[in-house]
């Protein structure tokens, strides 16, 4: 009776073994604890679309073959390297890698209220060979992630790491996966920042502003010098023109209206309006209505530089206090 017990026992074991095994287990992924320490951000490069980065990264796992050594992916980065690569195993038989990257990383631009913009800075690591069923990483937040000077020409807003999975709807040509679909853990930083920027905006826009004053001028001229009139307005709308071209060979093409085009377009149209009254007085005094070419002259120049004035600031106004968030 025993034995057949026995049997029986052996028997239902050997068939939950055999149907876990078809089944199999979940096994948890392996957790890679990872810091930052972010030394400069520089060479922010608008028209290029990219910015350059320092930092030293440090990871800390257990498993001898994620190797971060080899297989270390900075999706965004146009190039990087690793100027400095140290590898030790801690009493618990952690592994801990310490790295010094300088990277030029992908810039995503928005050049809406340039030059009173908002912009993110992103940073991400991923393991080229594992993905997150094997490994996920982990935060160290000991410690401070930036130098106090890390940042020229900008300020900071806010400096955010986090973990997360990236998705890809691709299976990498595997042919174990049966839906074209993949997902990676991701280390991310994304760190926003703007710039204080009224001596570059007026560095700018000087050209244009004083185009604006030229063709301003013309009011004062006697409503029968056309010529004249005519000469200024010409030479300052060829200086709006070429101020707007310096301006925009530094900057990436948009297919939005910046503030750029908007304060640029506007000076277009305001001296556009100074050549139309021109030849609207010149219309009144072959006319012989000098005292009203006179008067209609006065109170087109005042309104159209007041609502220039006021239109400008409205421009400036809102492109300041518009955050660009994405």
């Amino acid at each position: 009776m025993k034995k057949t017990i026995l049997f029986l026992l052996a028997f239902v074991a050997n068939i939950s073994f055999f149907i876990s095994s078809l089944h199999g287990k979940t096994v948890p992924p392996d957790t890679v604890k990872v810091g930052i320490y972010v030394t400069s951000v520089h060479n922010i490069d608008f028209r290029q679309k990219e910015f350059s980065m320092n930092l030293w990264l440090w990871l800390k796992y257990k498993r001898l073959d994620f190797d971060f050594q080899k297989n270390l992916e900075v999706p965004n980065a146009k190039t990087f390297e690793k100027s400095y690569t140290t590898v030790d195993t801690l009493v618990d038989g952690t592994i801990y890698m310490l790295m010094k990257l300088q990277c030029v990383m992908k810039g995503d631009w928005r050049i809406n209220h340039f030059p009173f913009d908002h912009q993110k800075l992103r940073f991400s690591i991923e393991n080229s060979m594992y993905d997150a069923s094997e490994l996920i990483f982990a935060i160290d937040t000991f410690g401070k992630h930036y130098g106090k000077y890390f940042l020229t020409e900008w300020e900071k807003d806010s400096f955010i790491i986090k973990s997360e999975l990236k998705d890809y709807e691709t299976a990498f040509g595997d042919p174990a996966l049966d839906k074209p679909h993949s997902a990676y853990s991701a280390f991310k930083v994304i760190i926003a920042v703007h710039r204080d920027s009224w001596e570059l905006f007026f560095k700018l826009f000087l050209g244009m502003y004083i185009s604006f004053l030229i063709a301003s001028i013309c009011f004062y001229i006697p409503t029968s010098k056309l010529d004249s009139r005519l000469a200024l307005c010409v030479g300052a709308l060829f200086a709006v023109i070429g101020n707007k071209y310096i301006i925009d060979s530094a900057l990436p093409e948009s297919n939005t209206f910046t503030l750029v085009d908007s304060l640029h377009g506007y000076t277009l149209f305001y001296i556009f309006m100074v050549i139309a009254t021109s030849v609207m007085t010149t219309k009144l005094i072959k006319e012989n209505k000098i005292e009203q070419a006179g008067n209609y002259n006065k109170l087109i120049g005042r309104t159209l530089f007041i609502l220039y004035i006021c239109v400008n600031a409205w421009y400036i106004y809102r492109a300041i206090y518009s955050v660009a968030l994405r």
